[in-house]
């Protein structure tokens, strides 16, 4: 468990989220409820799930509670040894530090800057990377800071890869997001960071892989179309599911009709996807995801 937040004063109110996972088994629910009691928390929001294929608990709770976050840590301690839990605790809207990755594709990043401005999107951007320079003027709109990055090749690849492990532990970076993205991350970045990179990509896959895909599936006449958002793994877009959606399209739809209606549809999907992550509403199952949405 990792957590920056400051000890609170005991006369503080606090509204947390607490989620935890562990194998499943007889009690969780009445000694984790046992635990909150004893903190004087009350719980707000519950969510559980009980895996029948892997055999773990899942659980995402937020409870108020004006005891300070040691007193209520100390309550929760022992069932989380008992049980051997991952587990997590914050405040429940706080904004989580989260990187942007862009290539010159701007829907995606445009629809993530304008929600998190408004308010709708519990995110903090502290910068946006593209190794090309098209969406910078974007990014200072919103008053993000931009950075280019150009790759070329191999080495600069490796040296961007360097430079973001670096960037991300000094900034304390916990979510990276590949905006439309055009460059493959190694094997060796996509497991260091695994389950905490999110990509999004149209639903053609495994069909119309490469450039241009909405021309050839106008070519073929397809009559959905939609977007996937999924974690990052060393397996090219095969990692845990997070957020799909789907729309039906006519024949009389022209592939510009298509590319403009796969761009909203990324954008949503995408959006939806982080902001299920910052609200700690993801769970890893394996190969799978829960989310308590």
């Amino acid at each position: 468990m990792a957590s920056n937040l400051e000890p609170m004063t005991e006369a503080t109110t606090t509204h947390w989220v607490l989620t935890l996972v562990c194998e499943d088994k007889p009690g969780i629910v009445h000694a984790i409820s046992g635990a909150i009691f004893a903190a004087n928390g009350n719980i707000t929001e519950s969510h559980q799930y009980s895996s029948p294929d892997t055999g773990r608990f899942f659980m995402r709770l937020q409870i108020e509670s004006a005891v300070p976050r040691e007193f209520f840590v100390n309550q929760l301690t022992p069932v989380v040894e008992r049980y051997d839990m991952d587990w997590h605790l914050d405040v429940v809207g706080r904004p989580m530090k989260t990187l942007v990755l862009v290539s010159k594709s701007a829907h995606c990043l445009n629809d993530m800057l304008f929600r998190q401005r408004e308010g709708r999107l519990p995110v903090e951007f502290p910068a946006v990377f593209g190794n090309h320079a098209e969406l910078a003027p974007m990014a200072e709109f919103y008053g993000v800071p931009f950075e280019h990055h150009a790759i070329t090749g191999e080495a600069d690849k490796r040296a961007f890869e360097q430079m973001l492990r670096d960037y991300i532990k000094s900034a304390g970076i916990e979510l990276i997001v590949l905006a439309r993205y055009m460059q493959i991350l190694s094997e060796e970045f996509c497991r260091e960071f695994e389950g905490r990179i999110i990509n999004i990509h149209h639903s053609f896959l495994p069909g119309f892989k490469g450039a241009n895909p909405y021309a050839r599936a106008h070519a073929r006449g397809v009559k959905l179309i939609g977007a996937t958002a999924h974690f990052v793994t060393a397996d090219l877009d095969e990692g845990p599911i997070i957020e799909q959606n789907v729309i039906r399209v006519q024949h009389s739809d022209s592939k510009n009709r298509l590319v403009s209606l796969g761009s909203d549809i990324e954008a949503k999907t995408l959006t939806q996807a982080v902001r299920w992550f910052a609200e700690h509403r993801v769970l890893l199952d394996g190969e799978r995801t829960v989310i308590f949405n």
